[in-house]
């Protein structure tokens, strides 16, 4: 083990650089301008792969091609896929970037650039890492296939058919994932739950046109107000979702998860300042840690209706719309809570107006007992890579891939995050903390001796 961190130290400089290279290029996936970038990159990559030695191949998709790299075969020996993806979310609004979004920027010890920490910094670590072992002609104790998509942003719209298609080469005893976050610096974490996603977009139609507000006004019910009024009723003072039903399923946090989730670091001012906001709001009886990644949320994404332009026109406008996603926690279908609320705005939905729905996507919540042997061994890895030990995380968001995972290949999935809560993913200024950059290859250098040391 020695001579692989050693090798890691020596060359940290050079796969700085490595990263520099990988963020040039624009591969943005929602913008169909960038789909030669998309290719260029991955063609990077895949040229990184081979001069390992990794039996490396690029498959084509309907989207974007998705990057297949393993290392030699030995019989008996685990084998771990580890996931990552090389498109990155558009950089707009340019002008709120200090500088180029797709120019790296080296300063106060991170690198700046679109797709540095999400997520070509933190799959690339584990790739550093693997070459250390085999550049030190290191026994790499398990076998790896590295899986790098291009839709990741886009919501993964090869991905599920390529693990069928490819499911007997991608068997494996476990997935490793590093595109989540660590609480604080120098403080890693094992996320082992993740909230799902239902999304519906609702429209509320009223009289076949707008309408002048003095002469019809007062006598037809006003689209934007019946859809404020209804949305209003969906959550109460408390913070608590009123749909019936909507918490039958929702698993309760264990006293253990609870002592866990304590142990997160939190200063309120600081997190309302960090947010921009005079006070902070959630669901009574739960920490600010439960409320963002361990309760449901029903959420307004947009509201549009009537008049949008500058002054004023005075109108009863013709329709309203609301665009809403709602967070689910483990054994919260969605096709359940999306019916449970579909219901409900039946039921309240004034007569005055007609109402349409459009569900959009789902994906149910992943959790992981943090108590399993391979969670345990990333837990080691961590603290053997940053000298401190790990926290347990649950996280907010969802990556619903990593339920295709467990669902298509039968593997659960190790979420071992490098991001910082500042590192600016999706936002202007995304940058990459260097020295979790380096913590991360060194991850991947106890992981894999961990991992392969697991009882059959």
């Amino acid at each position: 083990m020695k001579a692989v961190l050693d090798y890691l130290k020596a060359n940290e400089a050079r796969f700085v650089q490595d990263l520099c290279e990988y963020v040039r290029f624009p591969s943005v996936s929602a913008q169909a301008d960038h789909r030669a970038d998309l290719q260029a990159c991955a063609e990077w990559m895949a040229a990184r792969c081979r001069s390992l030695g990794l039996e490396t191949r690029l498959c084509p998709t309907e989207g974007h091609p998705v990057l297949l790299a393993r290392t030699p075969r030995r019989p008996g020996r685990r084998h771990f896929v580890v996931y990552g993806h090389y498109d990155v979310q558009p950089p707009e609004p340019f002008d709120l970037w200090k500088s180029p979004p797709f120019e790296p920027r080296l300063a106060g010890g991170a690198l700046y650039a679109r797709g540095a920490s999400d997520n070509k910094g933190q799959h690339l670590a584990h790739l550093n890492a693997v070459e250390a072992y085999l550049k030190t002609d290191t026994d790499l104790p398990c076998d790896l296939t590295f899986l790098i998509e291009g839709e990741e942003e886009v919501g993964s719209r090869s991905l599920s058919g390529f693990l069928k298609s490819h499911r007997p080469e991608l068997r494996c005893d476990a997935v490793v994932v590093s595109d989540t976050g660590m609480p604080a610096s120098g403080l890693p974490a094992l996320t082992y739950a993740l909230r799902g996603i239902t999304a519906l977009e609702i429209k509320l139609t009223g009289p076949d046109r707008d309408l002048h507000s003095g002469i019809f006004g007062g006598s037809v019910d006003n689209p934007a107000m019946a859809l404020s009024q209804l949305l209003a009723r969906a959550r109460d003072a408390r913070g608590r979702i009123t749909i019936p039903g909507f918490y039958d399923d929702v698993r309760p946090l264990s006293a253990f998860e609870r002592r866990q989730l304590a142990r997160l670091p939190y200063q309120e001012r600081a997190y309302a300042r960090f947010l921009g906001v005079r006070r902070l709001f959630g669901e009574k009886g739960y920490t600010v840690w439960e409320q963002r990644t361990a309760r449901p949320t029903f959420e307004i994404n947009g509201l549009t209706s009537g008049y949008q332009g500058e002054g004023s026109k005075t109108i009863v406008p013709s329709w309203a719309s609301a665009k809403i996603t709602i967070r689910l926690v483990p054994d919260q279908r969605p096709d359940r809570v999306l019916r449970q609320v579909q219901r409900w705005l039946r039921a309240v939905c004034p007569p005055t107006v007609r109402l349409e729905m459009k569900a959009g996507h789902g994906a149910e919540a992943y959790f992981m007992e943090p108590t399993r042997p391979e969670a345990q061994a990333g837990l080691r890895a961590l603290e053997a890579a940053f000298a401190r030990k790990p926290v347990l995380l649950r996280e907010g968001g969802s990556i619903p891939i990593v339920t295709e995972f467990r669902s298509i290949l039968g593997a659960d999935t190790l979420l071992l995050g490098l991001a910082l809560p500042d590192d600016n993913a999706h936002s202007p200024n995304e940058k990459f903390d260097l020295a979790n950059y380096a913590a991360g290859m060194r991850v991947g250098a106890h992981l894999w001796r961990e991992l392969a040391a697991l009882p059959a």
